[in-house]
């Protein structure tokens, strides 16, 4: 009898035993498949090579802004066709959510300009190359203002990387090689073939790719300040080249560039603070899409069943809404007055969702003025140690911009005029032309979160972010998969047009309902990424630009 005893007190033992282990097990599985990805810092760019370049620098003990710059600065040589310095920027700099700060660096309608130049526009996404349509480059002055501001390491220090891969080379990346096959003929045409082709064939994935000329350029930038690039022998050397071009952009308009600083316009989304960037950025349509969205009290559910379909006519709806009050979208300091509150106004899209009807409406119903479809830019996000966040877009605008290139400089020139097509009816000198770039940052007090988010894809942006941004706040999706999901997107003329990935029985469903389907046959939008939920950090870059994420 006591040995049976024995035994079950054994049995007992061993079986407890084997509980205390496999839970320990499983709690330890539990808490390294929740392990931070990062604890430190991040950055999101829209490349491998460009992410560490401003990892790097952030553990040299620079601010998300130096971090920031650095990548940007490596991003105009592995994404050329998107940013440079020929180009401007936007960045949105979240200090505490008492101090979030805006600095435009947007282009300028330049004192001289061809008077009829909107004759020029097309109706569609037609490339529009050319040296008319330059703006005054303000990516340089964006950086200098910004690193007043919030710099820690010197300035010259943030350029070093860049000054190397630029002079050394580096193995020429797929997403380039895709778009100089893309656009081979217009480019052994023109002056990018000096960079981007050899022997008069454009270059493939894998050639080495160097930028000697610009190199130089960045270096001079790197030792004199950046007012190098707007007076002096570097500024001669641009303009006589945009000259010789035929462009009208003159010593005078480089001078006079300067990058504005502003508060970011604070934007309530339930338990989060929204801070978004002025006109004439797109913030303020943003603000309005989820403002509309938030009517419809989105959750986890609603992207299952027949809510989904739902759920997706109401967005299209919506954006369809946001088409038509893009004329709204314009420099406020040429806007004769017209006030635009309105599109950041609760009421407002409280309004407008009401209007939003069970099936579709003609075209004149969202009051849209039909537009030039537009592709482009470059978006990375980074958070530094001591909780800073940047959200910063870069843009040449369409595609390698003008096509313009200075052989004396290396700097690709912008066509970033072209976005007053379909926006307005004149321009004037010194304008700035509205924009689609939203570099965004949310922070949440009960979450004890800061999402910084942006994205690039031109006409695409807005869409997108705010997709993904209801993806990941509202519909409960981790960052990767709200970033990663398929997008649907509203074109200028209404046409509905749907990522190739996109539910093919969703698709077929809302066109059922009454939704033209669009014809665009390729999708330029990109969103990058970094969320920061207490000591926690998850970076992502977007898998469609072959992205990846930096941190520590």
């Amino acid at each position: 009898m006591a040995k049976s005893k024995k035994r079950v007190r054994g049995c007992v033992c061993f079986a407890l035993i084997c509980v205390i282990v496999i839970s320990i097990l499983l709690i330890v599985l539990l808490v390294k498949s929740n392990r931070c990805e990062y604890t430190q810092a991040a950055v999101a760019a829209d490349s491998e090579i460009c992410s560490d370049v401003g990892r790097n620098i952030l553990q040299e003990g620079g601010s998300a802004v130096d971090g920031a710059i650095a990548a940007l600065l490596c991003t105009s040589l592995v994404n050329p066709q998107s940013m440079g310095l020929g180009g401007g920027a936007i960045f949105t700099v979240f200090v505490d959510p008492g101090h979030v700060k805006v600095i435009n660096g947007r282009e300028r309608v330049p004192k001289v300009f061809k008077r009829d130049l909107l004759n020029d526009c097309p109706q569609n996404t037609i490339l529009l190359p050319g040296s008319q349509w330059i703006g005054v480059p303000g990516e340089i002055q964006a950086y200098k203002t910004v690193h007043d501001l919030y710099g820690k390491l010197p300035w010259k220090t943030l350029f070093k990387p860049a000054i190397k891969l630029a002079r050394e080379g580096f193995p020429l990346p797929s997403v380039l090689d895709k778009y100089l096959y893309f656009f081979q003929k217009a480019m052994v045409n023109s002056s990018l073939c000096s960079v981007f082709c050899k022997d008069n064939k454009v270059l493939k994935k894998g050639d080495i790719l160097q930028y000697p000329e610009l190199a130089k350029t960045m270096e001079i930038i790197a030792d004199k300040g950046p007012n190098a690039f707007y007076e002096g022998k570097l500024a001669e050397d641009l303009i006589q080249d945009i000259k010789s071009a035929g462009g009208s952009l003159s010593l005078e308009d480089l001078r006079s560039m300067q990058a504005e600083v502003k508060d970011a316009l604070p934007v309530q989304l339930g338990d989060y603070t929204m801070y978004i960037p002025p006109l004439p950025a797109s913030g303020p349509l943003l603000s309005f899409i989820l403002n509309v969205m938030k009517g419809y009290s989105l959750r986890p559910e609603s992207m299952k069943g027949e809510e989904e379909i739902w759920t997706y006519h109401h967005i299209i709806e919506t954006l369809k809404f946001a088409n038509g009050l893009k004329k709204y979208v314009k420099d406020p300091a040429f806007s004769d007055g017209n006030d635009t509150s309105h599109l950041v106004s609760l009421d407002f899209a409280n309004q407008v969702r009401a209007m939003i009807k069970d099936e579709p409406q003609p075209l004149q119903y969202y009051n849209v003025m039909p537009s030039a479809d537009s592709m482009g830019t470059s978006h990375l996000s980074v958070i530094d140690k001591n909780g800073m966040a940047v959200s910063v877009t870069s843009t040449i605008n369409q595609m390698f911009g003008s096509t313009v290139y200075s052989p004396r400089t290396g700097v690709i020139l912008n066509n970033e005029l072209a976005d007053f097509c379909g926006r307005a009816t004149k321009i004037s000198a010194g304008e700035q032309p509205p924009s689609s770039m939203v570099p965004t940052v949310l922070y949440s007090k009960p979450e004890k979160t800061v999402l910084v988010v942006g994205g690039a894809g031109g006409s695409m942006i807005v869409s997108s972010v705010a997709l993904a941004i209801m993806n990941h706040i509202w519909m409960g999706k981790d960052l990767k998969d709200a970033i990663s999901a398929p997008v649907v997107f509203v074109d200028s003329s209404n046409g509905v047009n749907f990522e190739k990935t996109f539910d093919q029985a969703v698709k077929e469903k809302l066109k059922a309902m009454g939704h033209k389907e669009g014809k665009l046959q390729h999708f330029f939008n990109v969103v990058n990424a970094i969320s920061k939920q207490g000591s926690c950090i998850t970076a992502v870059s977007d898998a469609r630009k072959e992205g990846k994420a930096a941190g520590y």
